[in-house]
């Protein structure tokens, strides 16, 4: 698959993505790349799509009294490093070298604390409704773009939230669809 996106080396941002920096990511420790590609699902309020909601939990501003469903999160430290809509347009959270807050309380291959060393991608979507053609597309291209700037990442380390944190998540969720993930970033 060809892409048509690339990271700036220097500042780990995508190149001309939507940028609404979170203030909930900081540094990796010392000497940890990322290593490994977290897939997740959101909407909110769940299961709608569109708003500003997203970005308002991302950056810290999220209104507990705007949606009943909000008033469990609005206070919730949490980020990703990007969001992909579903139709298909990137916004940018935390540069990729950056540690987003993202996993949660999670392991993978007996490695706890996977922030660390993942990056995670949010899907605007739920766990069983079918996401886009578009947001696929995205995202392909995105771990395509990521794998070719971060040698230490790779399709063979892509993995849901539910993968990591199964007690607790469930998401990128039954309706996505690996195989067609795979196909094209292959």
């Amino acid at each position: 698959m060809h892409t048509t996106l690339s990271i700036d080396s220097a500042t780990g941002l995508l190149i001309g993505a939507r940028q609404v920096l979170s203030p909930h990511a900081d540094e990796r420790p010392p000497g940890v790349k990322p290593s490994l590609l977290v897939v997740h699902g959101i909407s909110l309020p769940p299961g709608e799509f569109g708003g500003p909601w997203i970005d308002r939990l991302f950056t810290g501003n999220l209104p507990a009294g705007a949606h009943p469903a909000f008033a469990d999160i609005a206070a919730l430290r949490v980020s990703a490093h990007a969001l992909i809509r579903r139709d298909g347009q990137i916004t940018q959270y935390a540069p990729f070298a950056a540690r987003a807050w993202h996993a949660g309380e999670s392991s993978y291959q007996g490695r706890a604390a996977c922030n660390d060393y993942s990056v995670g991608i949010e899907l605007e979507g739920a766990d069983q409704i079918a996401y886009t053609e578009a947001q696929y597309h995205s995202l392909a291209q995105l771990i395509v773009a990521l794998c070719a700037e971060y040698p230490t990442l790779s399709v063979q380390r892509l993995v849901g939230h539910s993968d990591i944190a199964p007690v607790r998540k469930s998401d990128p969720g039954a309706a996505f669809d690996w195989p067609r993930l795979r196909a094209l970033v292959a």
